[in-house]
């Protein structure tokens, strides 16, 4: 016997969601029921919900008319009078809010070390280009709301006048076996061991986001994410092994798609509530690793980290394959991430870069300027005052909204031409003086990586916005 909506608000019933679930339980267990029986029990369950919470078949729509309050704990903090001393690159063209925001981020009682990169620009809680060491505590705001933001690097089999001779199939390439923007992916099947991995299982959130990371899996977001083939002049008994010599390679930016984003929202409410900061400082909210919720951070950050490495692989997979090129070697590295390292000899901490790039002694990484400057492939120094960090890229000069003010879209596709671009999709905001001089960032952390090879962008895609 059914009932209808009419019935249940009659009953008193006025809640859409509470008449949704009423009306699904009876249909699912009171099909012998009389309909005078129904309408008793379901009258009973909303004057009495309480009763009814242990009740196998009424305990949904008992515990939504009348939720148990479950008492958040929750612990406050100060911050430290003064903030802990740390070691700024190329402070001269820092803009002065950054400096501010990891001013507060050292003062933060969880803090040991920190250090400013030569590209920092502000961001939400920590700067863009800002590294920080805590002490058994994660910042989901410190990590970045792109869990595993990006660089990878392929170098091909091929010379560097491939570009030219073969243009027209690059385009077509990158039109095809790409995909960008907020929603949707690919047109065709991604296969990756990634979206079959246990974590997926282990808490409702990832159980939720699972669809929507196979649906994405081989596309970039939007902003300053993009995919480039291009020029790599290669020095001399580089990191990769390669012979000197200048190679057409594959560049790509991007991060972890929606599963980072809605890790990251979801964690940083969490810390939120349960360390609570004074104002100026609460999206310093952090978690602490010997917490449940720390522990689910931490596995989901890691896993948003390997989806987004997988991000990449099939977007170098595909192309690699449409244009029969060969891979030789790939460089790839985070730069939104938490690691567990030794910042000094005896002393382990949490080092998060938000828009840094991990540079221990000898560790390939990739610096990128802008779609119309060179990148660099580097290798770290291992430089313990830095905390084995470098820049991330050439970093904002001015803001999207000033880039939109300042530019026009004719005078963008002017300056790409003569720098010998050729631009798909993109937008205003990335117009190439919107950057720092990649030149001028490099400088102050001569100390902190050397230099391998040069990257020069030719065939750039990015969103459409």
């Amino acid at each position: 016997m059914g009932i209808r909506l009419k019935d249940l608000s009659k009953l008193g019933y006025r809640d859409n969601v509470a008449r949704s679930l009423a009306v699904a339980i009876v249909g699912k267990h009171c099909k012998h029921q009389s309909k005078e029986q129904i309408i008793k029990t379901l009258s009973d369950v909303l004057e009495n919900p309480d009763t009814y919470k242990e009740n196998e078949t009424w305990s949904k729509l008992a515990e939504h008319l009348s939720p148990t309050l479950i008492e958040k704990k929750f612990t406050a903090y100060d911050l430290l009078d003064e903030p802990l001393p740390y070691k700024t690159y190329g402070g001269k063209f820092i803009e002065t809010l950054a400096k501010q925001q990891m001013n507060l981020a050292m003062r933060l009682p969880v803090s040991v070390a920190g250090a400013l990169m030569p590209d920092a620009h502000a961001g939400y809680g920590l700067p863009i280009g800002g590294v920080l060491a805590t002490d058994n505590a994660v910042i989901p705001y410190a990590v970045g709301v792109d869990i595993g933001c990006r660089m990878s690097l392929t170098v091909f089999d091929a010379k560097a006048d491939y570009l030219k001779r073969y243009s027209h199939q690059i385009k077509e390439a990158l039109k095809n076996y790409t995909h960008f923007g907020m929603e949707g992916g690919l047109t065709f099947a991604q296969e990756h061991e990634v979206t079959e991995r246990e974590e997926f299982q282990l808490t409702p959130l990832l159980r939720d986001l699972r669809g929507k990371a196979i649906r994405q899996l081989g596309s970039s977001g939007g902003g300053n994410h993009f995919v480039e083939f291009g020029e790599l002049l290669l020095q001399g008994e580089n990191v990769l092994g390669l012979p000197e010599g200048n190679y057409m390679a594959l560049l790509s930016h991007s991060g972890s798609r929606g599963l980072g984003a809605a890790i990251a929202m979801h964690y940083s409410r969490i810390a939120r509530e349960v360390c609570k900061l004074p104002r100026e400082a609460q999206h310093f909210a952090w978690l602490d690793l010997n917490s449940e919720e720390g522990q689910e951070y931490w596995m989901s950050m890691n896993l948003a980290g390997d989806y987004a490495r997988a991000c990449h692989e099939q977007i170098h997979l595909n192309l690699s394959k449409a244009l029969g090129l060969k891979p030789m070697a790939n460089v790839n590295n985070h730069h939104n991430f938490a690691w567990q390292e030794e910042i000094a000899p005896g002393r382990t901490a949490i080092v998060h870069r938000k828009g840094a790039t991990p540079a221990q002694a000898g560790q390939p990484g990739l610096i990128p300027g802008s779609m119309a400057t060179p990148g660099y492939l580097v290798a770290g120094r291992g430089v313990e005052e830095s905390l084995c960090s470098a820049s991330h890229g050439a970093g904002r000069a001015m803001s999207r909204q000033k880039a939109k003010e300042s530019f026009t879209r004719s005078t963008m596709k002017k300056f790409l031409s003569q720098a010998g671009v050729t631009l798909i999709g993109g937008s205003i905001e990335e117009m190439p003086l919107a950057y720092k001089n990649i030149d001028r960032v490099m400088q102050p952390q001569e100390a902190l990586v050397e230099v391998q090879g040069k990257f020069m962008p030719r065939i750039v895609r990015m969103n459409k916005e």
